[in-house]
């Protein structure tokens, strides 16, 4: 009993240590393409971080089930490592006595990805496409940054700021080019600030500046001093999209099934399962020889769970083009998986029958 406690107590460690280390590497993969992204003036820099916590979230699942199944080999493979295995099969105990106390600690995560994969990662999806929408809504002003060029989703216009106020109301030293009738002009201005008129029409008025206008091609240009000067702020029209089956709730999917939707469910359904199954395949996965390195069937056990995923991907892939049943769907995947871990206990010592697992089970559980 001492033994199994401190065995999942090393289990929630390592665990964390692994969550910790997936999230940080799933920040800084995202983190980058979002600022890619906002370089180009797509989204703004301030809604990096909103975007950053749904992809997050999104993500939640598969990290959780990396996580699980990666906390579980590396802690068993130290056992090994240090030879305290020999310690437990000299006490006459064998593999399967692992299972319990690796089922106790899986089932609570294995939960836990099921909700999330059911209820989070859709609403998380739909949200983060939302968001997406309300910025391409947004007017071209709203993404200007000081100190940087911005040019108009329809690049008749560009635009430059020195600097905001302290509360960000009022912009200093404006710069505005913009492409009209086939005459350049250009406009700059000490400061400037938004306006709402009745009508709900939006203007930038600009105060103490100068506006030149001339030919794209002639070397003519008029100017002209002004004390105030107000440029209309054109919305940016984005038509709404019906949901998708990955931003869907589950509720939605399972009263309207169709081969997409149904797809999707089963995907859902697959990440806690799946979860399960590779957190008992590291059992047997974890055999290392003290002497030897453990990088070995670390990286088998990855390559692995990489086959794993891939092969739920083409399976949910042809159940929503209609070439699989969705009465087989995900299933061979889990099955083959599953029937590999079992011959990886019988490998292992355990010579378990493999038509009589609930026998199995009885004896692992008492």
């Amino acid at each position: 009993m001492l033994f199994k406690r401190s065995f999942l107590q090393e289990l929630i460690t390592t665990a964390s240590a692994a969550l910790l280390i997936l999230v940080g590497i799933v920040i800084a993969q995202r983190t980058a393409y979002y600022i890619d992204v906002a370089s180009d003036g797509t989204i703004t820099t301030a809604s990096i971080k909103t975007l950053l916590g749904f992809s997050l979230l999104r993500f939640m699942p598969m990290i959780l089930s990396l996580t699980l199944f990666l906390s579980v080999l590396l802690t068993l493979t130290r056992l090994y490592r240090d030879s305290e295995m020999v310690i437990w099969f000299s006490s006459g105990l064998s593999i399967s006595h692992w299972i319990r106390p690796v089922l106790t600690f899986s089932i609570p995560i294995a939960l836990l990805i099921g909700a999330m994969s059911l209820i989070v990662m859709p609403w998380a999806t739909q949200k983060a496409n939302h968001f997406r929408d309300q910025l391409e809504a947004k007017d071209d002003t709203s993404a200007v940054s000081p100190g940087m060029f911005k040019e108009s989703k329809s690049a008749d216009r560009v635009f430059f700021v020195e600097s905001f106020d302290e509360l960000g109301n009022v912009v200093k030293n404006v710069f505005i080019q913009s492409t009209q009738h086939e005459k350049l002009g250009v406009i700059t201005a000490e400061q400037g600030s938004r306006k709402t008129v009745k009508n709900g029409d939006q203007y930038l008025v600009l105060e103490n500046g100068r506006r030149y206008e001339g030919g794209q091609t002639s070397q003519e240009f008029t100017s002209t001093l002004f004390e105030k000067y107000a440029v209309r702020i054109k919305p940016n029209e984005v038509d709404s999209t019906p949901l998708g089956t990955k931003e869907q709730s589950t509720v939605n999917l399972i009263k309207t099934m169709s081969s997409h939707n149904n797809a999707e469910l089963q995907w859902r359904l697959a990440m806690p399962l799946s979860a399960m199954i590779l957190a008992l395949m590291a059992i047997p996965l974890s055999f290392v020889d003290p002497r030897a390195g453990r990088s070995v069937n670390v990286i088998v056990a990855v390559f692995l769970y990489i086959i794993y995923n891939n092969l739920l991907s083409i399976m949910q892939a042809w159940v929503a083009q209609g070439k699989l049943n969705p009465m087989i769907g995900l299933w061979p995947v889990h099955i083959i998986f599953l029937v590999i871990t079992l011959y990886l206990f019988r490998r292992r010592g355990q010579h378990l029958p493999l038509i009589s697992i609930p026998q199995f089970l009885r004896k692992v559980w008492r």
